[in-house]
């Protein structure tokens, strides 16, 4: 049997065996959820510690086949000085890989930390570990919890496991919904004020709290800094779901403190239903234009090649439905990333990248907005200007979103094809 390399960015189906190619590292961590190893590899990424153990993340899925367990055991994990394994559905989703694991780091005295893939215990893989209970369950509940800081918070302490004294505090849960500033913890609103421009306008950007848990956050920091490049102070806001109570709360709490002049949302979805009755959403309390950005599901390459623009899965859940709450459709201004690989953890990553023109483009919308906003009376509802009493005669006029790139001598990068209706109350 040949090895095969393994494709950047691909997942192996077990077919055949691969080499990932990785040279050893003092900490290994293996998983098969892609935002574990984003969360981590940003993790290390943004470190201030001075120095820290080389590291080096994998994903289970690329050690579906028993040769490549083999590789990998030998070369990595056998010249590891801690192991963690993190596992969704216990030994019986990788018993081969567990069998071996377990066995090299015992026969070489190597810490192995084995823990469960979700928020469950599992007493069968605590007894696989070589770790105290207390070190194995530390370890789980940063992953449980996730985000930047606990991503840091583990790292530190695995290097405080193997001696290397360090800085680290224990996990701390992850609000459902809260504030957010690139290269900061939790924060409160006192404290994100400190990075503002006093007396300037305030732009909302609400987008995935899954985005800040694997620490994918490429495009909203672009957002951030455009906004801030355009005399805004930007009020980023993580929500675990606009329809979550926890979360619908949180957002409406933060608004009546410090009412947004135009909210720029990233979320998907809407919180009404087609052709039913209107709900309330924490994004129309304000009373304020909600523009909404389009993190797309693709890569880049495709969208611009392809003549039907953005996915069907997008076009629903970042066009169609937000329009049911009366955003404005702006642009895609994030795809998924070609695999970049991570020399530091030796893992190749897929996450959003933000294109910096389209950020510029939809900022410069929100600053528009953002300088012109006065306040919820002084702006009509536009969603209800249809059932309000127009002129008779009076021909509404509509946008129609252009979802793939603008061809030249287009309309002027703005994105829409401007359209009229064809009678009055179509």
């Amino acid at each position: 049997m040949h090895l095969l390399a393994a494709k950047p960015g691909g997942i192996s189906d077990g077919a055949e065996a691969v080499d990932l190619g990785q040279s050893p590292g003092d900490i290994v961590i293996l998983s098969a959820a892609d935002t574990d190893l984003q969360m981590l590899a940003a993790a290390r990424r943004d470190s201030n510690a001075p120095s820290l153990p080389s590291l080096r993340l994998a994903n289970l899925m690329n050690l579906s086949h028993n040769m490549s367990v083999d590789l990998y055991v030998g070369d990595i994990v056998g010249a590891a000085k801690l192991v963690i394994v993190r596992l969704l559905g216990g030994v019986n989703y990788w018993p081969y890989g567990v069998e071996q694991v377990v066995e090299c780091c015992r026969r070489d005295n190597i810490a192995l930390a084995i823990i469960p893939g979700d928020d469950q215990p599992d007493a069968e893989l605590h007894g696989l570990s070589t770790l105290p209970a207390e070190s194995c369950h530390r370890l789980w509940q940063y992953f449980v919890h996730g985000g930047p800081d606990n991503g840091g918070n583990l790292l530190a302490y695995a290097a405080d496991l193997l001696g290397q004294p360090t800085e680290w505090r224990q996990p701390a849960p992850l609000l459902r919904a809260g504030l957010y500033w690139p290269g900061t913890g939790n924060l409160s609103l006192d404290d994100l004020r400190q990075h503002w421009q006093p007396g300037a306008p305030v732009a909302a950007v609400t987008f995935y709290r899954a985005l800040y848990q694997a620490g994918n956050l490429d495009p909203v920091d672009g957002v951030i800094q455009s906004l801030r490049e355009r005399g805004l102070n930007p009020l980023p806001v993580f929500v675990a779901s606009l329809k979550e109570a926890v979360s619908a709360e949180t957002v409406n709490s933060i608004f009546a403190e410090e009412p947004p002049g135009v909210i720029l949302n990233a979320t998907g979805f809407a919180v009404s239903k087609p052709n039913g009755a209107r709900s309330d959403s924490p994004l129309e309390r304000p009373g304020v234009p909600v523009i909404q950005m389009i993190f797309a599901g693709g890569n880049e390459d495709d969208w611009r090649n392809n003549l039907n623009g953005l996915s069907a899965r997008d076009i629903a859940m970042n066009v169609a439905l937000p329009e049911v709450d009366g955003r404005i459709i702006s642009r895609a201004v994030s795809f998924k990333a070609e695999a970049r690989f991570d020399e530091t953890t030796q893992l190749p990553v897929i996450a959003y990248q933000g294109v910096p023109d389209r950020i510029d483009f939809v900022c410069q919308l929100a600053a528009t907005g953002g300088h012109a906003a006065g306040g919820a009376a002084s702006r009509p509802d536009l969603r209800q200007l249809p059932q309000q009493g127009r002129p008779h005669g009076q021909r509404r006029r509509v946008g129609f979103p252009r979802l793939g790139p603008e061809p030249a001598g287009g309309p002027g990068g703005s994105g829409l094809w401007r359209g009229r209706a064809a009678g009055q109350g179509r």
